[in-house]
């Protein structure tokens, strides 16, 4: 493990070379992003410690950060913004998709997306626990997939399980989808909503909860 003066040195000389601010140098390093994964009895779930961290998964949270911060500030539909496209999603990305800037997250190689998808501006993927988009699905703007939730007793322990869109979803506006949930094959999530549990295919759901109020025939 790392010390405290171990991870200064780090961040002292990622500072020099950074091409991104220091606040967000500042955000990796305080929000514990390196963090070292235990496997759980569940096959599903995976946890961390944020207090237990190494400097190799430091630097590689703060590399991933500044490739994020390069993608969303390079122009869009050009050679340069697909290839930097994939390579935040560690070339997961099928035929004929696109991720509109800005994107923002963490461990967005944890993410799989399909062929033919469409991610609109402003989506927040805190992908540790694995997220997968299946094809011809659409994510309006500003949607938040969230694999992560800490535990309630033990703050600095960080559960995670995947989320699973499957083919021809619709996710609208500003909906926020929470750890472990799946969405069925053509299923609709109204704007604004907040899935805290699966839904079937071909159902339309919304609210906070989000729930189904009807079936698409």
């Amino acid at each position: 493990m790392a010390s405290l003066l171990q991870l200064n040195c780090i961040v002292n000389n990622l500072r020099k070379t950074s091409i991104i601010p220091l606040n967000a140098l500042n955000f990796v390093f305080q929000s514990n992003i390196l963090r070292k994964y235990k496997s759980t009895k569940n096959i599903k779930e995976k946890q961390f410690d944020l207090n237990k961290i190494t400097p190799k998964k430091y630097e590689e949270r703060v590399k991933s950060a500044q490739l994020i911060h390069q993608f969303n500030h390079t122009m869009p539909y050009t050679e340069k913004y697909d290839k930097l496209m994939n390579k935040v999603f560690g070339g997961k990305i099928g035929k004929d998709s696109m991720v509109m800037t800005p994107v923002s997250g963490s461990d967005l190689d944890h993410v799989t997306i399909g062929d033919n998808v469409f991610i609109n501006s402003g989506a927040l993927f805190m992908a540790t626990g694995g997220i997968t988009i299946e094809d011809n699905s659409i994510l309006a703007a500003n949607v938040q997939i969230i694999t992560n939730n800490h535990d309630i007793r033990h703050h600095n322990i960080i559960k995670c399980k995947p989320i699973h869109l499957k083919k021809n979803c619709w996710i609208g506006a500003g909906v926020t989808i929470l750890p472990g949930v799946t969405i069925g094959e053509n299923s609709v999530v109204g704007a604004g909503s907040i899935v805290t549990k699966d839904i079937e295919d071909n159902s339309v759901a919304v609210g906070s909860p989000a729930k189904v109020i009807k079936k698409i025939q």
